[in-house]
């Protein structure tokens, strides 16, 4: 089974995907952030190293997709989606002029054939979260390197999050991370697993 976590920057994917994956017995993915080459570089300079982050992101995704596709006997939880980066991340770079027109065709004919090979996850999770929320987040965890993000370059991110999980075609579960403290909250983290188990094994599992 996939579960797929997808929200904006600060938002809480991690967390979130860590306390699943611990509550439920989950082996859990995360998005190569830290070792990822370009992503310093990038927030210096995003017109010079959008696609190349962008590839990056999609090769190491496409990677992880086809794997979690063979892996028919375990529930494979996972920290951030193939659809942002296409759907979220590259058009909002490239609507902000940070990716040229040519760049862009370019990486979506990538993307369109990379997903012709593979299918939606069992569950999606969108953590959704306000502008203040995200900013004090990312302050509070103290990257370097996310410290130089515009707040324009949030919200045009966040605007393209709201769009695409309306059109969202699969199973679909919306956390509100400003008001769910699920990180310091046990009943937060509980509604949230409610949920969960209400979409997946059913208001009456079997035993």
């Amino acid at each position: 089974m996939h579960i797929a976590i997808a929200g904006n920057i600060g938002c809480g994917k991690t967390t979130l995907t860590k306390m699943l994956a611990k509550r439920y017995g989950w082996e859990a993915r995360f998005e190569p952030v830290d070792v990822n080459p370009y992503l310093e570089d990038f927030y210096k300079d995003m017109a010079r190293w959008s696609f190349n982050l962008q590839i990056y992101f999609l090769n190491k995704r496409f990677k992880d997709v086809v794997e979690i596709s063979k892996a028919t006997d375990r529930t494979i939880i996972q920290d951030r989606t193939i659809f942002e980066d296409a759907r979220i991340f590259a058009p909002n770079l490239h609507e902000q002029g940070y990716m040229s027109d040519r760049d862009f065709e370019n990486y979506t004919d990538l993307f369109d054939l990379m997903m012709s090979l593979v299918g939606l996850p069992d569950l999606m999770i969108y953590i959704r979260s306000t502008i203040p929320n995200l900013i004090a987040q990312i302050s509070k965890r103290g990257r370097e390197y996310e410290q130089s993000i515009r707040i324009d370059y949030l919200k045009g991110l966040n605007d393209r999050y709201e769009e695409w999980i309306k059109s969202y075609p699969g199973k679909l579960l919306i956390v509100d991370g400003d008001t769910l403290k699920f990180e310091s909250n046990i009943a937060d983290f509980q509604r949230i697993t409610e949920q969960i188990d209400a979409m997946l094994y059913g208001l009456f599992p079997e035993e």
